[in-house]
């Protein structure tokens, strides 16, 4: 097998506080392959969104690694520098993130804003970035990309300037692209052409791709593999056919059992009893008994069982069997 784009390997981010050390990612370990988009999904402060700000070097202090690694084409990256890392941002590691207004400057127009990263990062000249610029925005699918080169991010809407942020996230050609919930601010019609983008501009480009997400229809839609997050811990992961159709973690199952294709005919949708805890007030055990329809006698005293990168299984005393999943 190739080697994967990225690797975690028990990564731990660890933020000090007067009350103790919180652990939003707690030894989390995954691959994601050159063309491959791995979904990374749960609740808010699952630590998703924190795995991702560890890779790309965008911790906001006291927050640090801790433990574990984290390699980027065969090289470890979670070592660098502040000037390696910042160099590497943008060149081999591309970031869309939430709300495209956050990403672009108000202050420059968008032509020069792409144009800036692949002076920064590639060795062309002006004028050669400038048309390597009209070639991304044209390549997201902004009409007219010649004449809107020139235009700043407010004379554009929310969608098109999403394609603006994919189109400089990817303008250097970066083997690994993070999207922070790209979706989110967006019209469920507008969502569906940027994750449409998104897919076929990976395959093309061979780019690897952690999805970051809480909606289960984007990770349907867009993900080949799933990773499930809870309480900063890997839940369960494997391919989206799998987890989603046949999940094996309680957690995964009342995600799926909580949409309204799974809730159809019934009055209300099915939830989650209860809420996923403080990181500074877990329990004692695995982080989820309390709130588990199949808790036992060890849930509450031994922590869950951990998954390493290759894991398509549960983190789970008692995951859902395949003699279940027949019955059910």
């Amino acid at each position: 097998m190739s080697e994967p784009t990225l690797s975690l390997r028990d990564l731990t981010v660890e933020i000090p506080t007067r009350h103790g050390i919180l652990r939003p990612v707690d030894r989390v370990s995954y691959d994601i392959a050159a063309g491959e988009i791995l979904g990374v999904v749960g609740e808010s402060g699952a630590g998703k969104s924190m795995a991702g700000n560890a890779v790309i070097g965008l911790l906001n202090r006291p927050a640090r690694i801790a433990g574990g690694e984290v390699w980027l084409n065969g090289t470890r990256i979670d070592e660098l520098g502040r000037e390696p890392m910042r160099r590497l941002r943008g060149k081999q590691i591309g970031m869309v993130f939430q709300d495209p207004l956050t990403s672009l400057n108000p202050l420059l127009t968008v032509g020069d804003q792409i144009a800036e990263t692949i002076l920064e990062h590639l060795p062309v000249s002006r004028s050669e970035a400038r048309a390597r610029a009209i070639a991304a925005l044209d390549e997201v699918g902004i009409p007219a990309a010649r004449d809107r080169v020139d235009s700043y991010p407010h004379a554009f809407s929310g969608g098109m300037r999403q394609r603006v942020v994919i189109a400089l996230a990817l303008c250097a050609e970066p083997s690994l692209v993070i999207a922070d919930e790209p979706t989110t601010a967006l019209d469920v019609s507008v969502q569906a052409q940027i994750i449409a983008l998104l897919k076929r501009l990976c395959r093309e480009r061979g780019t690897a791709v952690m999805l970051v997400t809480h909606d289960m229809g984007v990770i349907a839609e867009a993900a080949d593999r799933v990773a499930v997050m809870y309480a900063g811990r890997l839940a369960e992961i494997g391919p989206v056919a799998g987890v989603l159709g046949a999940p094996r973690h309680p957690y995964t199952v009342g995600l799926m059992g909580s949409t309204p294709g799974a809730s159809r005919g019934q009055r209300r949708l099915t939830q989650i009893p209860g809420a996923m805890p403080r990181l500074g007030a877990l329990p004692q055990g695995c982080a989820f008994h309390p709130r588990c329809p199949r808790r036992g006698l060890n849930c509450d005293v031994d922590p869950a069982p951990r998954l390493d990168a290759d894991g398509g299984r549960a983190a789970c005393w008692y995951p859902v069997t395949e003699t279940e999943k027949a019955e059910a």
